[in-house]
């Protein structure tokens, strides 16, 4: 399945093992294996987390300058330190800043991106990388040399970290690689991208493919049709316990969620500031060649957040060939007023980016991948 490297891409699983074998991705404790993906590195965190008194970006200093006080009460950030070694509870409402286990030497013609995890955004933790004398969140110039810092902001749920968790991943990427819409209804006549939910395994059309920079796709408010016991989405409920992130398929989703069923007009009213787990109409592939991000559809009109989590690697919904596409889940936070949604709205699109040479491995393959085959799934950390 190899192919000749090109110019400008997503950088693969195995151009991802020489990055750290020449020292461009560093760490202070060794590399496991979990943490290299087809098309992206997952990030751990440090040792140490800092309390915030509000989120920052250090334009104008380095990081370390704002952290290193001897007294706490005499700064305009920190309010205190807190050691991850044994674990600790990040109270929801608050901003955490966690020095992570990994940094960068990249080569001036290598740039990063970040994005939270699956896992972490369907917990509505709200994570971004930042780095030394940096303007933006996520997004690491060519060239970078210096530690890697994650903000921390648990929305919904209090959670419990330590040393050595995945809340992040990061990609590299060399030149520009985004497919443009006529590369994009090309390959998806070759190679379909979208399939119909319902019916099953049936490709969405050429003439309703909907492009503009990226795939379009809509929400799904029907589910399964059972009529209106259907459950077509979680909201998050504001009164629970902690989750613990190293317990996976432990939590009742009922302590946690509030189901939301089916309404007779296949519509629903999301209210402000609420967190929503909702599901894609369509089933969408990423064949080996290629990563995917996902975007807002009107990210200008601000009336809400329809993902945290956005990166597809090579393979998802596709395996090697034999899989017809895999739902999206959504991870939708209303803002300021409430927001009506019909079934079939239009409500996200996913941007699609070469890869530099297929990976050696793609997701679903033997890298412990979870969502490979979801419907409307919450986070690993609940029973099924």
């Amino acid at each position: 399945m190899n192919r000749p490297a090109r110019l400008n891409g997503i950088l693969p699983y195995q151009q991802i093992k020489a990055l750290i074998e020449h020292q461009a991705i560093r760490s202070e404790v060794p590399f496991e294996d979990r943490q290299i993906q087809p098309a992206s590195l997952d990030l751990r965190l440090g040792r140490k987390a800092y309390r915030l008194i509000s989120s920052f970006l250090p334009e104008l200093s380095e990081i370390t300058s704002r952290l290193n006080v001897l007294d706490f009460y005499q700064s305009d950030l920190v309010m205190y330190e807190m050691d991850l070694t044994g674990g600790a509870i990040l109270e929801k409402g608050h901003v955490y800043l966690v020095p992570l286990l990994e940094s960068l030497k990249l080569p001036k013609d290598l740039r990063a991106k970040a994005n939270p995890k699956s896992t972490t955004g369907r917990l509505d933790v709200f994570t971004r990388v930042v780095t030394d004398l940096t303007a933006g969140f996520d997004e690491i110039r060519p060239g970078y040399h210096g530690p890697l810092y994650l903000e921390v902001v648990p929305r919904s749920f209090a959670i419990k970290v330590r040393t050595g968790d995945s809340l992040n991943q990061i990609r590299f990427v060399r030149g520009q690689p985004a497919v443009s819409d006529a590369a994009l209804r090309k390959l998806h006549n070759a190679e379909p991208l979208l399939y119909h939910n319902r019916p099953a395994a049936k490709p969405v059309s050429s003439r309703d493919l909907r492009t503009d920079r990226g795939l379009f796709l809509r929400i799904d408010l029907k589910g399964a049709d059972r009529g209106d016991d259907t459950i077509i989405g979680y909201r998050a409920k504001k009164n629970s316990h902690v989750i613990d992130l190293s317990k996976i398929g432990y939590y009742a989703a009922l302590d946690f969620w509030e189901p939301i069923r089916r309404h007779r007009q296949d519509s629903l009213l999301l209210e402000p500031e609420e967190f929503y787990i909702l599901a894609s109409k369509e089933r969408i592939r990423v064949p080996p060649g290629y990563a995917a991000e996902m975007m807002a559809y009107e990210a200008a009109c601000g009336e809400l957040r329809t993902h945290y989590a956005g990166f597809f690697d090579p393979g998802f919904g596709y395996g090697r060939g034999e899989l017809r596409g895999t739902q999206v889940v959504l991870e939708v936070r209303p803002h300021d007023v409430p927001f009506l949604i019909h079934d079939g709205q239009t409500f996200f699109k996913v941007v699609y980016d070469r890869m530099l040479e297929f990976p050696t491995q793609v997701y679903g393959s033997v890298l412990g991948s979870s969502y490979q085959r979801q419907g409307l799934t919450l986070s690993k950390h609940f029973k099924s």
